[in-house]
């Protein structure tokens, strides 16, 4: 059976629209485009049957790929959120309270079978009004002032409740039974902050607690399977005055109970995290601008390093075997892609002005958008193949705008990974790019310097280091490179000399105060050490009378002084030769 194409949908001044690919983008003809301007939600379900959005006029509800309507209602023309349950069998949706009256219901739960309501609740935050379910909706759960969990889909009860006071956030696990929940309470007066993770019904005692002082807010994430998860801690405030935004520390937490920070190796904030689907790894983008990437597995030990570059998003694709490391925003919008089982480099992609990107649930492709409000103009998107060629291209107008694109998700195993074929890049020669024009001070131009310079010297991935030892080194690297060489050259000649014992420096002496002048071999060694000095300076001077001649090619009017430096040079010449021949 062949697999699918999956289809990807797109928000706009247009209105919403569904085409299919990769690798073409072809619209999808069962679908009947919606051109309203006003859509403010799309989204789709899990296993991909569905698709859902509201125009502001209505919220519709279609089953894909046929595109027959499963549910319409202008019963809540305002709604700015949609959320399907994992298998699909109900739909929450979330609309701003408008109105000085008492609050109203604005959560929705409908069930798609019978296309009612199943549940509605009150919830005045956009923050965190999504309820969330375990993968085989036994569970769903309900934050207010405490956790609040329906069972078997009766909402008519609360069936338990998660008695922690002052909760902040939580996350079901996702993965099979037994199913836990994490949940994070900010510190109190001074008090640590806390994440807890408890196993369902048993509310009792914790599987799992940690910790931590430097938390003013926690971004929990599992893993695939629900055997782990991850903590992203973050202050409003750096005390070390080191960072605009604020510290940030990672944490790991297991459902066995072992815990542990994650030693990141170089300061800065942490811009992305993300799983590995198979739940054995984990991989971080961290630092001060060149960021380093590295791969961690569950003991909190470093697997691979990446090195340093301007990146701060890290994606694996849904089948885990190639990792995207990208650089958007205010960066240049580099996309490195990795194979992760070889460990190599594929591809590095230039998709400048990008401010969203999303692997193909085949694996194998990806999506590159330009949207508002973060850019307003040059709005599109670009469809992607993993080694590094752009297939097609979707450009809107002047005035057309692009606000949300989303690919059709599918359930795992729908797109087995694929084996992987390319020809792997290499740092120092990746695609030929034209190099842009660098501004050079005038005193820099007459200098020959043929290379932009470098505010930062960027370390090659793990793998690279031992073989690209001394390539992409600038001049200036290399020359100091050479000195510390040739300084512990020297300091190895010379240690033979100072390990005399003390009675060879005593009989040294002697013969000194007899004869009234060292013997001929120290007396030769310092004579050979005053010359070395001496061609070391003319050999400086010379340098110099050159860079003065190069100045005059130039046009650069020159001092007395230096044009008698130059007319200097052939007495300096003869000088050296004599010192030479001499030693």
């Amino acid at each position: 059976m062949a697999a699918p194409i999956p289809s990807l949908a797109s928000r706009g001044t247009q209105g919403v629209s569904l085409v299919e690919g990769p690798p073409a983008l072809r619209d999808n003809r069962a679908f009947k485009r919606d051109g309203s301007r006003t859509c403010k939600v799309m989204a789709f379900s899990p296993d991909g049957s569905l698709f859902a959005w509201c125009n502001g006029q209505q919220v519709t509800v279609v089953r894909l790929p046929g595109g027959e309507v499963v549910l319409q209602t202008e019963e809540h023309p305002r709604v700015v959120g949609i959320l399907f349950s994992p298998l699909s069998t109900y739909m929450a949706t979330w609309e701003v309270i408008v109105g000085k009256g008492p609050p109203y219901p604005n959560l929705h739960l409908w069930d798609l079978k019978t296309g009612q309501k199943a549940k509605s609740f009150v919830h005045k935050r956009q923050t965190d009004w999504e309820p969330q379910w375990t993968d085989d909706e036994v569970l769903c759960a309900h934050a207010v002032n405490e956790i609040h969990l329906f069972e078997n889909g009766d909402f008519s009860h609360i069936a338990r409740k998660l008695d922690v006071q002052k909760v902040a956030g939580y996350k079901l696990s996702p993965g099979p039974p037994p199913h836990k929940i994490a949940v994070y309470v900010p510190g109190q007066k001074g008090g640590p902050s806390f994440v807890r993770v408890f196993k369902c019904p048993d509310f009792a005692t914790p599987l799992a607690n940690k910790s931590f002082f430097k938390a003013d807010k926690a971004d929990i994430r599992w893993n695939k399977k629900g055997t782990g998860l991850l903590v992203l801690c973050a202050t409003e405030v750096d005390q070390t005055g080191q960072s605009y935004y604020g510290e940030q520390n990672l944490h790991y937490i297991g459902v066995d109970g072992v815990s542990s920070i994650v030693q990141l190796s170089k300061k800065g904030p942490i811009y992305s995290t993300d799983w590995n689907p198979d739940s054995t790894e984990f991989c971080v983008v961290y630092g001060f601008m060149p960021a380093k990437a590295t791969i961690f597995n569950l003991k909190c030990e470093p697997v691979f390093d990446f090195g340093t570059g301007p990146r701060n998003l890290c994606s694996y694709n849904p089948q885990g075997n190639i990792l995207a490391l990208a650089g958007f925003g205010n960066l240049r919008g580099n996309i490195e892609v990795w194979d992760r089982r070889k460990l190599q480099k594929i591809a590095l992609v230039q998709a400048p002005d990008t401010t969203y990107f999303a692997w193909s649930p085949d694996g194998v492709h990806f999506v590159t958008a330009t949207t508002s409000p973060r850019l307003r103009v040059g709005n599109g998107y670009k469809m992607w193949h993993y080694t590094g060629h752009q297939l097609d291209e979707k450009a809107l107008g002047m005035n057309e705008e692009l606000w949300e694109v989303a690919w059709q998700s599918y359930q795992p195993g729908v797109f087995p990974a694929t084996q992987l074929s390319y020809q792997p890049a290499r740092a120092a020669a990746q695609t030929q790019e034209a190099k842009p024009a660098v501004y050079r001070p005038p005193g820099a131009r007459a200098l020959g310097h043929t290379s932009p310079t470098k505010l930062h010297e960027e370390e090659l991935p793990q793998n690279e280091r031992m073989e690209n030892k001394d390539e992409n080194l600038s001049k200036a690297a290399l020359k100091n490179k050479k000195k510390r060489e040739a300084k512990k050259a020297k300091q190895q000649q010379q240690a033979p000399m100072d390990a005399r014992s003390q009675e060879q420096r005593d009989a040294l002496a002697m013969a000194t105060h007899i004869l009234g002048t060292p013997p001929p071999s120290v007396t030769s060694t310092a004579v050979s050490a005053d010359s070395e000095k001496k061609i070391k300076g003319l050999k400086k001077k010379l340098r110099q009378i050159e860079q003065l001649k190069e100045q005059q090619k130039s046009g650069k009017p020159l001092e007395s002084n230096q044009l008698e430096k130059i007319k200097g040079e052939a007495a300096l010449l003869k000088e050296l030769e004599q010192l030479e021949l001499g030693s």
